[in-house]
């Protein structure tokens, strides 16, 4: 018997219950992974003891050269991953990682330029709801209405216009590869600095499928699970010529103490997607999500933009009659795990939505593949096919526990 299950059997059991689901349903959250045994291992380290604000040999508190050694180890092993000049591997969420970036950058009410929420962008993009949209001047860009892609026209006219000082690039629901390149090109015609957030991507970039943009990027944003497998976290990137104020605006301007755990958590998953067989998994993520998108095209559902070239997809509900709240729900009954999502051009609300964000990081992670992709295609038809008979959602339930348990859950079968 554990120590927790001893002194508080509550939480050791709604515990013990997640792991239990993490083995026995089939998570397609684009945003969810398996960190390893190891990850886990240093995440739940006495490393959470120590505080440690500041930078390594530069410490406000004594007793630092053991967490400097590992925040080191996670500097040194980013760049090497990714090819920057610098690493700071403080902030706590991606959330964090880009108003540090922000306020490294920009002052109140400076022009932005991002994507749209509702488009495909994340909150810190310029929502308005968000402290991105409340302190600065953000122009929003979209996708062309007919095929449903990045408009790079419409993003050039509006830089042109607008000459923003920071244009920022990358999304949290957005299925084709970005080109980064094109952004750099426009920033510079524009004057602009250039940020990307790569915070659903970076496994797929360190894997070397999608391509990086490290090489026109002024700074580079990103979290530390997703397709990276790491702990949650996040970090910041960027050219040496920016080091002083992104380091400066992750501490002291926007937090204190770092988590020393997470940041040695964050070490060891770097060194884990340096291995070569990472390269593979995340070959295998992009190839699922197109065997995925084929089969749920294939049982009529229609996959906006035509398909996927990253880690998730978007499903257009509408031909079904269903809603994405509908959906998600009836899947979760399935043991289908999902979040409902805003389309291009949404008609309803975002607390309902037209469809479903869709991703095959965790899948990918259980050593499933593109075979497999069909059987999980066929379990999300059969379900949506189902909505309205909760006793056909139980049954594909034991069908969908039978087929995920055959496959080993990293981090949870093996810890």
């Amino acid at each position: 018997m554990s120590i927790l299950s001893t002194q508080d059997p509550d939480v050791a059991k709604a515990i013990a219950d997640d792991e239990r689901r993490l083995v026995d349903e089939l998570v397609l959250i684009a945003s969810e992974n398996y960190a390893s045994a190891a990850v886990r291992e240093a995440t739940g380290s006495v490393m959470t003891n120590k505080y440690a604000e500041g930078y390594p040999g530069r410490r406000y508190y004594a007793g630092t050269e053991f967490v400097d050694r590992v925040e080191i180890l996670a500097q040194e092993r980013a760049k090497e991953l990714f090819g920057c000049d610098h690493a700071n591997v403080q902030p706590h969420s991606g959330s964090q990682a880009n108003m540090a970036a922000y306020f490294a950058k920009l002052s109140p009410e400076d022009v932005v330029l991002g994507m749209r929420l509702d488009q495909g962008g994340h909150l810190t993009h310029g929502s308005p709801v968000n402290f991105s949209g409340r302190l600065y001047d953000f122009v929003s860009y979209g996708l062309n209405r007919e095929t449903e892609l990045i408009d790079y026209d419409e993003v050039e006219e509006l830089a042109k216009k607008y000459r923003p000082k920071l244009i920022v690039c990358g999304a949290t629901a957005y299925p084709r590869e970005i080109d980064f390149e094109r952004f750099g090109a426009i920033a510079k015609e524009t004057g602009a600095l250039l940020m990307a957030d790569i915070a659903h991507i970076a496994g797929l970039i360190a894997g070397g499928v999608h391509q990086s943009p490290i090489p026109v990027a002024d700074i580079v944003t990103t979290t530390t699970h997703k397709t990276l497998r790491g702990p949650r976290g996040a970090m910041i990137m960027c050219k040496e010529e920016h080091r002083k104020s992104i380091d400066s605006a992750v501490f002291p301007r926007v937090q204190g103490g770092p988590f020393m755990h997470q940041i040695a958590a964050k070490a060891v998953a770097f060194k884990e997607a340096l291995q070569p067989e990472f390269k593979e998994y995340a070959r295998r993520i992009v190839e699922n999500a197109k065997a995925l998108a084929s089969g749920l095209s294939a049982g009529g559902l229609r996959i906006i933009s035509g398909g996927t070239d990253n880690h998730l997809m978007l499903v257009d509900l509408t031909p079904l009659g269903v809603n994405g709240r509908e959906a998600q729900d009836g899947l979760r009954a399935a043991g289908i795990i999902t979040n409902r999502n805003s389309i291009p051009f949404d008609k309803l609300p975002p607390m309902v939505t037209s469809g479903l964000r869709l991703g095959t990081p965790a899948l990918s992670s259980r050593d499933m593949g593109v075979q497999e992709m069909a059987r999980v295609a066929d379990f999300i038809l059969e379900a949506l096919h189902g909505l309205d008979d909760p006793v056909e959602l139980q049954r594909i339930r034991g069908r969908v526990a039978d087929f995920a348990g055959a496959y080993p859950a990293p981090g949870v079968t093996d810890a």
